[in-house]
């Protein structure tokens, strides 16, 4: 039995962070690879939310998920004008 009164020590993984172009870049790369029409395919998750518009091919679903939305179509419309943040 482990004494109560002893402090545990927990390490806690850091969250990894990503960067919007890099999402956007890799899902477009999996959508590529499994047949899709990449960018309709983006536009549709942009528009809708629904990640069911997102392969799983390469993580791809649960990486674009890890960036808000709004995120994506700020990095999208920066990169669009040429301007940077």
């Amino acid at each position: 039995m482990v004494d109560s009164e002893e402090t545990m020590m927990y390490k806690v993984k850091a969250e990894e962070s990503y960067e919007p172009r890099e999402v956007i870049t890799a899902v477009y790369e999996a959508l590529k690879e499994k047949g899709y029409n990449p960018i309709n395919q983006i536009v549709g998750y942009l528009l809708s939310g629904d990640p069911a518009y997102i392969t799983s091919h390469g993580e791809a679903r649960s990486l674009i998920r890890k960036i808000e939305r709004d995120e994506l179509l700020e990095e999208l419309v920066a990169y669009y004008l040429k301007e940077e943040k």
